[in-house]
Order: C-alpha cells, then structure tokens, then sequence
C-alpha cells in the first residue's frame, strides 16, 4: 500500500491504534512550540522476499484483492505465508492475512510496513487459500468473508500448547468392509486407496450403517497416504460418524469439528489438523474449509438437509464448496443418502459422478414395506381420522407393531401443540390484531396468541367473516402425542424435537413422536413409522417442496425394520403422487431423475442457475444498472420482500454462471466505491427460490 509519509501522533491517535505501534513524529502544535521533536522511526525491510501480499479485513466489494506491504527486518521471521498480521489501512489499524511473500510488488508507489505480527501460526494453507478464492467468485462474494467462515478465530494460550504427536496410520489396511453390498462399491473404496479421485453418488440402503461405511472409505484414503474430510448435516450425526471413525480407524487419528466444542477446544482441534497432527476430519458444515493436507477424499451426508447451507454471507453450500474443493485438489468425492436431491442427479447426468447402488433384490430384502393411507377425501370419510388424526390403517398398522412388542415412530411436519390457526369458517389464517403475526396454541386449554409478539388474542374475531371460532391448520407434535396417548392407552408417548432430541431409545413398545431430523434410532428398529399430514409437507410454496418430503420419509422409514421382519410404513398422503410412488417403490433415484427432468424443462435449478437481489427498490435498481449482466440474463420478479424491500430474481444457463456472479461482484464494487446506502444482498444459487 501506498505510504505518503511517516502519519503523525495525532493522526495515527485519531486512527485508533495503540500507544506502542505510533511510529517516531514530529511535534504537532499550533505554534510549533511546546512538545520536542521526535525523530521518525527508522525502520529496513527483510533481507528475503521483503513484500507481503495481505488480504485485509475490510468488508468492502472495492476493496476485495490483495495489497501489498513490506516486512520490517524485525519481523522478517513471523510474518509468514498464513499468518495473521495487523496493518495500517485508511489510517487505521486493521487485521490482516499473509498470502505470500514476494521478492517485488508491482506497485510503483511507496509501501507501508507491517505495523505488527499477530501471530507466526501460519493458519492459512495455501489450499484453502485458494478454494477460499474460488468460494468468493462463484458467490459474488468477499474473500474476507470467506475467510471468517474458514478461519476461526484466534485462541493464544491454546497456540502456546505443545503440540501432541502425530497420529500413526491406521494399525490394518482398509478393506471394502459393507461396501460390497453396493454394486461399484468395492471399486470406489479400491479407488480411493490406490490413490486414485473417483467420485460417486451413493443410494444408501435402508437400515445400513452409514457412518461405518464413511469410515471404511476414510480408512481407503488414510491407508493411501491421503486425508479425509467427513461432512454432515448436524451435531446427532456428526456423533455417529465420530463414534465410526474411532471404531475403525483408532482412537486418536480423526478430529470432530463443531460449533458447539467451544472457541478454545475447537481452535485446539483445528490447530492439530492444521499442523499434520491428524489427517481424517468429520465436522459439521463449516469443516468443509478444514486444512486437511494432502486431501484425498471428501464426502457428504443428506446433503439436500437445508443445515447445509450457510446463512452468512456469501451463502454457500457445503455440498457446493466440497465439489469445489474436489475439483481444485483433485480428491475422490462421495455423496450420500437415503433419498437424492436433484443437484446430485445432475453429477450423474453430466458424468462427473457415477452412482453407487444394491440391486433391486437388496433393496426389496433391506426396505419396510410402505403403504398410502389415501387422499384428503378418503380421510374425511374415516371416522378414526377425524377424531384422532389417525387414519384406520395407520391405527391398525401402529396396533399391531405395539402388540408384537416393537416401538413406533410417528413423524409429524412441525414442532410445537397448534402452531398454525384459521377461522372455523372461512379457513382464513388467524392474525394477530395488533401485528399481522400468526396466531398459535400452546396446549389445549391455553388462550391463542402471536407467535409474533407474543400477544394473547382471548377475543380474536375474523375481520373476512366475524366468526369467532378457530380450527387447526397445521397439528404439532405435543398435539399429536395427546392424541396418541388417548388413542392407545397405557402406552408410552416421547416426543423428539426442538431443544429436546431423542438420539437413541430402547426396543420396548413405545410411541415415539418426532419432528423430521429429530427421529431416534430405536434399538433393533422400529416395528412401524407413520408419517403423518403429508399433505403439509408437498403443498408448501417451494420448489423443493416434493424433493424435501422424499428426503424426510426416507430418512424415517429408514429405520423401521425390514419388510421381512414386519416393518410397516403408512404414508398420510394420496397414493398417486409421484413422491409417494418413489418411497412406496423405494426408488428415490428414479424420483431424482424425473426431478431434474422437470426442473429441466422449467429453467430452474440445478439446470440453470439463480442470484437473488434483496432490498430497497431504489438500491435493486442501482445495482442492476451499475452491472453488465450475460445476454442471457432473465430478470424474474421484482416482489416484495417484508419491510419495503423487494426481491428480485436473476435467472441464466450454467454456462453463464461465472459471468453472471463476476458482473454481479463488479456492481457491488462500483456501489461500495461511490459509498451508495441501503445494501443489496446478492446470494447466487439461493436454497429457496419462491
């Protein structure tokens, strides 16, 4: 950077920075008299490669590239590439991150000295260095906010820790283990040991154990001399996989990162991988920036679980950042699941990936049987569903599973007892008078109110149609496990969700009522599983709306037992729809291609892709007009947005994907140059369109 001259005491002072890095100035006072003059500070660069190219944490899109500065002969031995280092920008002092050092800059200018060392822990490897570049470009994002998703944050006592021996390679080779039950799937692990990047997508059949199957291929990488990274969904699987991981590799050659170990244990953990302590690393959704060295195999799980996707900023997913990576280090890449989202069926269409599945005979041997309690018309005329939300032949099939002395999953869409009310007699949503929210119930003898504000509503009228009466829109579990306790008496009810989750529970005959992703695992598997109001999961205004509620099913009839041991499934939903075809036949590959043919034929995701512009009308416009959309760009939209914002949609084939991120970067920069109020939020490949 630039330096115009040694800044004075007061200017520096006025710039916040800290008594001891002031450089030597000159008296400052209105007569010249007073203070004496101080000499200024002299400082020599190093003697190698004295130029450090730093990415500055400064959130603006103008500003989002490298800068250069020089390296005081001082601390030519801990500012390092990956370091972390604070500078002097725009007169402040910021923090800072060694890319690299160079012999030269391409500046013409003066540059300015690393004003100090944070720390010579090289925390950025040049691998995700580079993969954290590629993450801003293809989000039209900052590479500092990438880098705050990569990088946590500095804990100094655990740094000054020694650091633990390096982990031995696992003590036997690794072999194909319950992979040979999968067509491909011997090939892959063998793949993945000979050193070599298969990638595959994985249909995983019901009741196997997937965390085993992730550490056997971890193993293959690991026994190869290579890493492995392990991604799932949330903090019960990453348990599970934790647990697999020490079984088959060891105890003490992997690391679990997740967001609730803590700042210091995580860092600890971080450090290790960072260091070459361990190579195998299973984690949660921010592991995916883990620097593993010498990488070998990445891997996800359910990866259409919406926990995938980043909410900060530049949005990216977890799945998305893994191929990303995959492709940058050359590693084999695993996609796993029950069910198969349509961005997965596109690596198989396009051949980037090829598909790891049993035979149908395996499939019909490991699979409950799975049966449709019908339509919406067919319920209304079932005396037991009206009075319990329990169609007849789910009752009887729940009936039979308690008296052969097996438990019974029971999943239902939302948490909570009456989370959604209507008038009784015109079905419109009930809202809140005083701020629009939706109205709710807590229990059966609580009074509705706001789930809003808060605000109880005793003498809540309907403004379309005076009625006073409610009814229920959408059923919660607490309501459903009253139902079920009054429908089968002397059997006991526990409900899994929300703050509390049920991970495991025992054999005996119970009801288990659980939200999706909250399902226990009972043990030997559950007798049956109900899945109940179907209808409130496919009729949501979502494009994935259909995709997500195969997921779901899948993921809890999983753990029912086979047909051949009286597993039984009831679907509350119509027979003929095309997603209870694909679990009634377990054919969620079949699902996900007919899936992407639609989406296809639409123009919608993965066959094209999406930026979504969030905002004040008037800031909307300005971006748009500051950037030079591809030819193909089609706007769609623009709607409101809640608060005065509007939202509108950018839609253009994948081949213009890279143009469309890069124009739509370079708008934010000319916006943030020109210091134009009232952000755009731009978020490319957005988890919900509609």
């Amino acid at each position: 950077m630039t330096e115009a001259g040694p800044p004075t005491a007061a200017r520096a002072a006025r710039a916040g920075a800290p008594a001891e890095a002031l450089p030597e100035a000159a008296a400052e006072t209105a007569g010249g008299a007073g203070r004496q003059a101080r000499r200024p500070e002299v400082r020599e660069p190093a003697a190698v490669d004295p130029v450090a190219r730093v990415v500055v944490d400064v959130p603006l899109a103008h500003l989002d590239r490298p800068f250069d500065y020089l390296v005081p002969a001082g601390l030519a031995d801990s500012v390092l590439p990956g370091s972390r280092v604070r500078v002097r920008f725009a007169g402040q002092l910021v923090d800072a991150v060694v890319l690299e050092r160079v012999a030269a800059s391409g500046h013409d200018g003066r540059l300015a000295y690393v004003e100090r060392s944070v720390s010579a822990e090289p925390v950025l490897s040049p691998a995700v260095a580079t993969l954290a570049r590629a993450v801003a470009d293809r989000w039209a994002g900052l590479l500092t906010d990438v880098l705050r998703l990569a990088l946590p944050p500095r804990h100094a006592r655990v740094e000054k820790e020694p650091p633990p021996d390096p982990a031995p390679p696992p003590a036997t080779p690794a072999g194909p283990g319950g992979w040979t039950a999968y067509r491909a799937g011997e090939a892959f692990v063998r793949g993945v040991a000979g050193g070599r990047s298969p990638r595959a997508v994985w249909s995983t059949l019901p009741g196997d154990d997937w965390p085993r199957r992730y550490a056997e291929a971890a193993a293959a990488a690991l026994g190869a001399g290579r890493g492995a990274l392990l991604v799932v969904p949330d903090r019960t699987d990453l348990d599970r996989l934790d647990a697999a991981l020490t079984a088959v590799l060891g105890p003490g050659r992997h690391v679990a990162l997740a967001a609730d170990l803590g700042p210091a244990e995580r860092y600890r953990r971080w450090l290790r991988v960072r260091r070459g302590g361990v190579a195998a690393v299973a984690g949660t959704r921010a592991a995916v920036f883990a620097p593993v060295a010498a990488l070998g195999l990445v891997a996800i799980w359910d990866d259409g679980d919406d926990l995938h996707a980043e909410p900060r900023a530049p949005y990216p997913h977890a799945r998305d950042v893994l191929l990303l990576r995959a492709h940058l280090e050359g590693t084999a890449a695993l996609l796993g699941g029950h069910a198969r989202t349509a961005e997965a069926q596109q690596l198989l269409a396009t051949g980037w990936a090829r598909p790891i599945a049993a035979d149908r005979a395996a499939v019909r041997a490991a699979a409950p049987r799975v049966t449709a309690a019908g339509d919406d018309a067919e319920l209304a005329r079932d005396a037991a569903a009206r009075t319990a939300r329990l169609p007849t032949l789910a009752w009887r099939t729940a009936a039979d599973a308690l008296a052969a002395g097996a438990p019974v999953l029971v999943q239902v869409p939302r948490r909570g007892y009456l989370p959604a009310l209507a008038c009784a007699r015109c079905r419109a949503p009930a809202r809140c008078a005083h701020c629009s929210g939706p109205l709710g119930s807590t229990s059966g003898h609580a009074v509705p109110a706001c789930r809003w504000c808060g605000r109880p509503a005793a003498y809540w009228s309907c403004p379309a149609c005076g009625s006073d009466r409610l009814r229920a829109v959408v059923v919660g579990a607490g309501r459903t496990a009253e139902e079920l306790g009054r429908a089968f008496p002397g059997v006991p009810v526990r409900i899994s969700g929300g703050a509390s989750v049920l991970t495991e529970v025992t054999g005996e005959p119970a009801l288990d009522v659980a939200t999706p992703g909250a399902e226990p695992r009972a043990e030997g598997g559950y007798g049956a599983a109900l899945l109940l109001d179907g209808w409130a999961l496919l009729s949501r205004p979502d494009l994935r709306a259909a995709e997500e509620a195969v997921r779901r099913w899948a993921n809890a009839a999983a753990l029912v037992r086979p047909a051949g041991a009286g597993g039984r499934v009831v679907v509350g939903a119509d027979a003929g729809l095309a997603a209870v075809q694909a679990l009634v036949r377990w054919d969620p590959a079949g699902f996900a291609e007919r899936e992407l043919a639609e989406r296809a034929e639409l123009g919608f995701p993965p066959a094209r892709r999406f930026a979504s512009l969030t905002g004040a009308p008037a800031a909307v416009a300005d971006l748009l007009d500051a950037a030079r959309l591809p030819a193909s760009a089609e706007p769609l939209g623009p709607v409101p947005a809640g608060d005065g914002a509007e939202r509108l949609l950018l839609r253009v084939p994948r081949a213009d994907g890279t143009a469309l991120a890069a124009a739509l970067h370079a708008a934010a920069a000319v916006r943030s140059a020109r210091k134009a109020p009232d952000p755009v939020r731009v978020q490319l490949d957005p988890l919900e369109l509609f």
